[in-house]
């Protein structure tokens, strides 16, 4: 075997599933093992070409009939908030952000786990551990960060970070053209903030300081209430067969 063929990926296809978007349809996924001896231009490529990551695992949606789900990037240099966004913006004001290596903490798990318990408690997350919750976050062979979201306290210095308390978590990977968002989760008790909203919009701000083109959303899935806000974030470019092809709201 060549060396080229040892590093290239080997892919796999799962077996059906129910569709935990779309009722009534099932699911399958093309996926692939991350592994350090793959070339980083290859892993970079999947990531940037529809591929979304899990742990170390890089998968595809590969249903049949259907290609309702579309991956979705945000075009960052054209981005401009409308009003409701600004209001967002003005209603978390109070909020600091600090980025750090993908280093998880039990004040995160808790976190995590009312935001899953009040949103997705029906969900495969459901039942996930303090080591489930740290293999999601360590388990990574790209760069990756831990975008936290704290209030900041009155007087505080911000060498009191860690000391504020915590409403958010954003778990992202570093591409060469942009931002991928690969997991957030919030106080489900600020529902006034809007903080799923406010970490894209942050989120979006932060790859425009490094100058990076584009923000990666993951799926939008045709028919889904569950993805329609990812339309919101205008303008957009879709996956297609053609390639990523921008397109109207």
């Amino acid at each position: 075997m060549t060396e080229q063929n040892r590093n290239f990926p080997d892919f796999y296809i799962t077996a059906p599933q129910p569709c935990p978007y779309l009722s009534g349809r099932r699911e399958r996924k093309v996926f692939t093992h991350l592994t350090n001896d793959k070339p980083p231009g290859a892993v970079d490529h999947l990531l940037r070409t529809g591929f979304r990551r899990s742990q170390n695992i890089a998968y595809t949606p590969y249903c049949d009939g259907c290609n309702a789900c579309v991956s979705v990037r945000i075009l960052v240099d054209e981005f401009d908030p409308g009003r409701s966004f600004r209001r967002t913006l003005d209603r978390n004001r109070d909020l600091s952000t600090q980025r750090a290596s993908p280093e998880p903490s039990q004040e995160q798990y808790a976190l995590f786990a009312d935001y899953i318990a009040s949103r997705h408690g029906d969900g495969g997350m459901a039942d996930m551990s303090v080591l489930d919750y740290a293999m999601m976050v360590q388990d990574t062979m790209v760069q990756t960060h831990l975008t936290e979201y704290r209030q900041r306290q009155p007087g505080g210095l911000g060498t009191e970070f860690r000391k504020w308390p915590l409403f958010g978590v954003s778990l992202c990977d570093r591409l060469t053209d942009g931002i991928s968002m690969v997991y957030s989760y919030y106080d489900p008790e600020a529902a006034d903030r809007s903080l799923g909203t406010y970490m894209i919009l942050e989120q979006i701000q932060q790859a425009r300081k490094l100058g990076l083109p584009y923000l990666y959303l993951g799926y939008w899935v045709r028919g889904s209430r569950k993805m329609s806000y990812k339309s919101r974030y205008q303008p957009q470019e879709h996956l297609t067969h053609n390639g990523w092809v921008r397109v109207s709201p």
